[in-house]
Parts: C-alpha cells; sequence; structure tokens
C-alpha cells in the first residue's frame, strides 16, 4: 500500500491521544499526510478503548463512518480493545486490520507492506497483528503535540496491579518505563518548540522506574518530578492521576515547593468503603486517601483535586454507597469523575456475589455527579477575586475563550486571538451560569 493520507479516531484516555499522535508522526516521515476524519483518508486509524462501554458498538461505529467518507479506505484499529478481542474485531466489515499492544507501533510498516484487496473481490476478514500480551515489554515514548494547547507526554505503560475489575494489564501488559535521563530530553526537546504545558501520563504513572527486558527499577516517579522540575522553558507540569499509595510526601512537597509543577492532583478513590475497596483489590483503605488529600491541603490550601469513583460494584449494599457519598462530602476534593461499575470478561469482579441491578447504578451515579457539581462550584467560588494565571486554549465557542488556572479552574474570557496559547494574569471574579470562572485582566503577577 502508498497511502497518501491517514486519518485517526481516538477513544479513552490522554494516554490513547498520545499515542494516536505518535502513530501519526511516524505516517508523516513516510509522507503521509494527516488529516481530518470527514476529508475521506485513505487510511484511518482507530484507537480504542476497553475501559469505556460498549467498546464494540463505538468501535464498529467509528468503522461504519470512515467507510461512508471513502468507501476504497483502509481500516486499520489498534488500542486495548483491539489487544482484548483482536479475532472479534477482524470480523468487523470494512476492518483491514487489527494491531495488538506489541504491533501497534509498527503499523505504519506494516500498512505499507500489505496488498489492497482487488476491486469487486469478496470481503475478507481483517489481518490479525496480535501477540499475546506478554509479548509488549518495550516502552515506546509518545507525546500528543499540535492538537491542543497542552502536551500529553507518556512517560510510562502497563499495570503490575490486579484490580478485580480492570482489563488494563491484560490490554496493555507489565508496568514499564523510559529513563529519567530520555524523558528529561523529550521535555527539552518540547521546550525548544514552545510547548508551555506538559502533562505527564501514564497507565500506572506513580509506578515510574521500571526498565529493561530484566524489569529493574533503578528509578522512581520522584526522581523523575525532581527532575523535571529543574527543566528551563516549560512554564507548566501536570501530574495526570496517581494511585494514593504511590503520592508520596516527596512528591507532593516538590510539586508544593515548585513554581513549574501545577497545585493539581487527581487521584482514584474508586470507593469510599473499606470493604468495596477489599473486593476491589485496590492497595489501600480510605484512611490513607484521607490523609494524602489532607497532606495535599496542608501544603497547598488552593490545590485542585480530582476524583474517580465507581458506583455499583458487585457487593456495594446502600449502607457502601452511603459512606461513599458521606466520605466524599466530607473531603476537601474540587471534582468527581463518575463511572457505573461495567462488568468486563476475565476480570474478577463479575463473579463476585452481590451484583447490584444497572437502575441502581444509575441512580447512584447521578448522586455521585449532583455532589461533584456543588463541590466544583464551592471550589471555584471560594477562588472569587484572587489574582493568578491562565493558559488558554485553542477552542473557541459562542465568541468565548477558555483556559485552566494553575489548580484547574476553568476560566472563560472574550475570544481575543492574541489569548490563545498564552498564560496571562487575570483576576477571578465569578462562576457564570455555565458554571464557568470569568475573570478581568490585572497587572503583572509577581
Amino acid at each position: 500500500m502508498t497511502p497518501q493520507t491517514v486519518a485517526f479516531y481516538t477513544l479513552g484516555c490522554k494516554l490513547n491521544f498520545s499515542e494516536s499522535s505518535a502513530l501519526g508522526r511516524q505516517f508523516e516521515e513516510r509522507g503521509v499526510r494527516r488529516v481530518e476524519f470527514e476529508q475521506g483518508a485513505d487510511v484511518y486509524v482507530v484507537n480504542t478503548c476497553s475501559v469505556t462501554d460498549h467498546a464494540d458498538r463505538k468501535c464498529r461505529r467509528v468503522v461504519q463512518q470512515a467507510l461512508r467518507h471513502n468507501p476504497r479506505a483502509f481500516v486499520a484499529i489498534v488500542g486495548c480493545y483491539a489487544q482484548l478481542k483482536p479475532q472479534e474485531i477482524s470480523e468487523i466489515p470494512g476492518v483491514g486490520a487489527v494491531l495488538g499492544a506489541a504491533e501497534k507501533f509498527r503499523l505504519a510498516e506494516i500498512i505499507s507492506e500489505l496488498e489492497l484487496p482487488e476491486v469487486g473481490a469478496a470481503p475478507t476478514p481483517g489481518r490479525v497483528f496480535a501477540s499475546p500480551i506478554a509479548a509488549a515489554h518495550e516502552f515506546h515514548p509518545a507525546q500528543s503535540l499540535g492538537e491542543r494547547t497542552r502536551t500529553f507526554l507518556k512517560v510510562q505503560d502497563g499495570c503490575d496491579y490486579s484490580c478485580s475489575f480492570c482489563t488494563i494489564p491484560l490490554a496493555r501488559g507489565a508496568s514499564r518505563s523510559g529513563s529519567v535521563a530520555s524523558v528529561v530530553a523529550r521535555v527539552e526537546a518540547l521546550a525548544a518548540q514552545g510547548v508551555q504545558e506538559i502533562v505527564l501520563t501514564g497507565v500506572n504513572l506513580g509506578d515510574f522506574g521500571v526498565q529493561g527486558p530484566e524489569r529493574q527499577r533503578p528509578e522512581n516517579f520522584t526522581q523523575l518530578v525532581r527532575a523535571l522540575d529543574a527543566v528551563a522553558g516549560i512554564r507548566r507540569f501536570r501530574i495526570s492521576s496517581c494511585e494514593p499509595n504511590l503520592l508520596t510526601d516527596e512528591i507532593i512537597a516538590t510539586v508544593a515547593a515548585s513554581r513549574r509543577f501545577m497545585p493539581h492532583f487527581h487521584l482514584p478513590l474508586q470507593s469510599g468503603s473499606d470493604k468495596i475497596l477489599g473486593l476491589m483489590r485496590r492497595r489501600y483503605r480510605r484512611a490513607l486517601y484521607a490523609e494524602r488529600v489532607a497532606h495535599i491541603k496542608e501544603l497547598m490550601p488552593h490545590a485542585g483535586i480530582g476524583v474517580d469513583v465507581i458506583v455499583g460494584f458487585p457487593g456495594e449494599t446502600e449502607a457502601d454507597f452511603r459512606e461513599t457519598y458521606q466520605f466524599l462530602n466530607e473531603l476537601p476534593v474540587s471534582y468527581l469523575h463518575v463511572f457505573p461499575y461495567s462488568e468486563r470478561p476475565n476480570t474478577l469482579a463479575p463473579t463476585l456475589p452481590g451484583r447490584v441491578p444497572e437502575r441502581v447504578r444509575t441512580e447512584r451515579t447521578t448522586q455521585l455527579r449532583s455532589l461533584s457539581e456543588k463541590k466544583k462550584r464551592f471550589f471555584y467560588e471560594q477562588h472569587a477575586g484572587l489574582a493568578t494565571e491562565v493558559l488558554f486554549e485553542d477552542d473557541i465557542t459562542d465568541g468565548r475563550v477558555e483556559g485552566y488556572t494553575p489548580n484547574y479552574i476553568r476560566v472563560a474570557a472574550k475570544y481575543d486571538p492574541l489569548l490563545v496559547g498564552e498564560i496571562r494574569p487575570l483576576r477571578l471574579t465569578q462562576v457564570n451560569a455555565l458554571g464557568l470562572m470569568e475573570a478581568e485582566e490585572v497587572g503583572l503577577l509577581v
């Protein structure tokens, strides 16, 4: 195949977006131009997720839409779902190839070696290139660049944990990373390109440090954070998500003392019930989680803290849910990401007793999302009248441009092309009807 254009559709997490961007650059290095999805590309790449619901249905819909834009397009499927269900995906009409975790970073090379079927030939299943997950032992660096003001930088992949609800270890393999020196070199290159904010991403980010086929751990996440804090040229770093048991006092103290690492943390909780945390096989209990939040707030009173929560896990009674609700209600956190529990094949959780009805899962999800809105508004209102800095995105809606403060308050301002991609000193004023913080110009901050 000698494609001229390629388009991507990415489902799921920030890590997937950084990897799609890296795959796109591989095509560009071969002279293949990246285009928008609706432009009718020669090759479509669908980067899938296994965490969100209805992965099969979403994959099929994207394939159908791609072929509407170009009926002769070659469609390749990569990502977590591709590793978990390669044969099933290969049977989707229109899919040309499915690549697993160990093969996806050879996508451009593999496609260049394939032959297109003859016009009028009977449809055949897509080719499958998917090794057992144990073969996915190399770390492939990736970053998003050019799609957004912020750059998502992948520094870790895979997971050695065995949470009873999660398929990620089956889809991405064991924990692995690059070296601190290699990450610093990539950051220095991004700084030279004018990047202002970098979000560190990974599957289990706090487990950074496992390197090489011998799986030695010569370095850790604390060392990475300290090394990056010393890199000149990047105005902002964010830690995308970190397990509470891996967010050490040293990391919190480094962020608190840093002018580059933002006072913003995302800590997955999943449940405020110790009983449910045990069933989930999480590596902490609520007391440790509360202590981590308290320590962050002690050193950084204005820090933004996001929380992941799963409701309706097998065995979760109404009393367990109320315990979670009350725990979150009392914690000084800023917002919640709430997910109803969804059964995943080849995990332990679906075999546990006490299945929670779908209706109850939906009701509990609604209650916690309502709590999230209340906590987010309260957090925003606490900052009214304060001066801060805002990095404006290139997203423009109804004549308004939006951006983020260091502690992840979303700010809306009247559109000015000179604001986009810039960090500006502003004074936060009030929360508007859309739940965004309004702001006004101030002098230079010291």
